[in-house]
């Protein structure tokens, strides 16, 4: 299964499309993830509680490499297409670090 995470892009012809992060979670889980394509800002600042925490497509790059590290999870192929750019770079290096840890 390929799993695409977007508020507002749709998800490319053979892809599953899911707008949480904890529902690409919920699918990793399934261990059924080939691949999973990441966008960073969701749309989830005015549902964001004051003083809250956003929710990201980097959340799902974190539970990953907690998984990879921990549990021995094996990580799908990650691809990153949000629009961020400084949010981009922090995602392709803990992708890195998902792939390193997934490796050795």
């Amino acid at each position: 299964m390929k799993v695409y995470l977007d508020d507002i892009r749709m998800a490319p012809d053979g892809w599953v499309r899911t707008w949480w992060p904890e529902e690409v979670i919920a699918l990793l889980k399934t261990g059924a993830v080939t691949e999973i394509s990441l966008d960073h800002d969701l749309g989830d600042i005015l549902n964001t509680p004051r003083g809250g925490k956003e929710r990201t497509g980097y959340d799902v790059l974190l539970w990953l490499e907690r998984a990879v590290i921990v549990e021995g999870f094996k990580p799908p192929v990650i691809h990153i297409h949000t629009a961020n750019p400084v949010a981009e770079e922090r995602m392709k290096i803990t992708r890195e670090n998902i792939y390193r840890n997934a490796s050795g």
